[in-house]
């Protein structure tokens, strides 16, 4: 920390210089945990500095992805818990670079608070590291920015951004797929990161938010607690996957659900036909289908139901795809097949 750095003037204006510095130093031995060969550089400096081994591969090719949280911040601050959303954030980038068939290398998060109180940052950025940690990837930089009359004190958003890498020849474009291949769920851990708005409405968050710390029976849990789940991270098992078996086409299951995600790995002509009765649907979407008198449809088009990840690979290899996942501890199934068509996605 440089002791000669400080402003009485912008901290009277709602900048607190010093208190940034209090942050870099509180999460200092959190981003060192991720720290992975490839690091040149601790964070402080003007950029991160990563150098890649290119030399298993014969046409490298960087894949970046930038994503944040969007409106489940509102359940963190209501819970006052901030030390897991950071692991979302981290999630709904790689698991975005998963679908190009990449390897995640290094994150980069931002921060925009209110105000800057230290100890929240470094357990929000303590939560991006456990995230970058599960991707084994490393987390060379960021910036916390101060916006004093612009957000409430007590509240802040989240975004970051990821580089991975794959070989040319590698990369998932959805080019392989055929009528016959089989589609393969990995499940969700909740609601993950997206459609918390229409969550906020049919549960009335926002006009009664106490009702976060309310134990609901079905879900075993406080609903906050369920909401707030982080988003699962599917990095370390797809990586597996891609080692033993030819992945022809992924996809993350994100905001628009299984109808605007899905078809966005299929090729023109062919459509992914999907079991409804084969969906191992968690009971926060039946409790949100029903509390909110959602249609089915409106239900698929705008959450996971379950599914965080959706790939396919060719009937031959499904068992074998299915066995890979499992051993990398993912209870992943069958749920559909790839057919002709340009529906995009049919549930039946």
């Amino acid at each position: 920390m440089n002791r000669n750095s400080f402003s009485d003037s912008y901290k009277a204006a709602g900048v607190d210089v010093t208190a940034g510095y209090r942050s870099v130093e509180l999460m200092k031995q959190d981003v060192a945990r991720t720290e992975i060969p490839g690091v040149l550089s601790g964070i402080g400096g003007f950029g991160g500095l990563f150098k890649p081994a290119f030399s298993e591969m014969r046409e490298p090719v960087l894949v970046s992805g930038t994503d944040g949280v969007g409106t489940k911040l509102k359940i963190a601050f209501l819970l006052d818990r901030h030390n897991t959303i950071g692991i979302d954030c981290v999630a709904m980038c790689v698991n975005d670079i998963l679908c190009c068939g990449a390897k995640p290398l290094f994150f980069l998060d931002y921060i925009a608070c209110g105000k800057n109180v230290p100890e929240k940052i470094a357990a929000i950025v303590s939560g991006v590291a456990e995230g970058c940690v599960q991707s084994g990837c490393a987390l060379i930089g960021g910036e916390t920015a101060e916006h004093p009359g612009m957000m409430p004190e007590a509240e802040y958003d989240l975004a970051g951004f990821c580089v991975g890498i794959v070989d040319k020849a590698k990369i998932l474009d959805g080019s392989r797929l055929r009528e016959g291949d089989v589609l393969i769920g990995l499940p969700s851990s909740g609601v993950h990161s997206n459609g918390f708005s229409l969550v906020r409405k049919v549960f009335a968050i926002d006009e009664n938010p106490g009702c976060v710390n309310e134990f609901v029976p079905e879900l075993g849990q406080t609903l906050g607690e369920c909401l707030l789940t982080p988003t699962k991270i599917y990095v370390k098992p797809m990586q597996a996957l891609f080692a033993k078996v030819t992945v022809k086409a992924v996809s993350h299951v994100t905001g628009g659900g299984f109808y605007e995600n899905i078809p966005r790995m299929l090729k023109p002509g062919l459509t992914a036909k999907i079991d409804r009765a084969a969906l191992k649907i968690p009971p926060i979407f039946e409790l949100l289908q029903k509390t909110g008198a959602i249609s089915d449809h409106d239900m698929f088009n705008t959450f996971n139901m379950g599914v965080g990840m959706c790939l396919a690979v060719a009937g031959q290899d499904a068992q074998k795809a299915l066995d890979t996942l499992k051993e990398a501890g993912e209870d992943a199934y069958a749920l559909g097949e790839i057919v002709s068509g340009d529906e995009g996605v049919v549930l039946c």
